[in-house]
């Protein structure tokens, strides 16, 4: 099993920034995928930016050159620097992880922290 805990939500004025950390805890140690999706109110749960363990990361298009995805140097913690924050990036973000147990693929979700840009 493995517990997510966020921090670093909050409100801030558009073209500022925040920074969003995840810690991963439990039997798993290792996972091929760390990231962060995001939901705003009446839309689905979108990608926002995820790292993988091969050293690649991905990017929504609507977040590419503005936001930041990185693992810590102990690999079970994620951040997401946010920098030129518009309102458009107001959601609840979720912290997600993938990894294989064995033969089979887990995903794991945090509780959710808000993101609120005032414009």
């Amino acid at each position: 099993q493995v517990q997510l805990v966020e921090l670093g939500g909050g409100l801030v004025q558009a073209g500022g920034s925040l920074r969003l950390s995840c810690a991963a805890s439990g039997s798993i140690f290792s996972f091929n995928i760390m990231g962060w999706y995001r939901q705003a109110p009446g839309k689905q749960r979108e990608l926002v930016a995820s790292s993988h363990s091969s050293g690649s990361s991905d990017y929504a298009d609507s977040v590419k050159g503005r936001f930041t995805v990185s693992r810590g140097n102990a690999r079970n913690t994620v951040y997401l620097q946010m920098d030129r924050l518009t309102p458009e990036d107001t959601a609840v973000y979720y912290c997600h992880v993938g990894f294989l147990d064995g033969s089979r693929w887990s995903d794991y979700w945090g509780q959710g922290t808000q993101v609120t840009v005032s414009s």
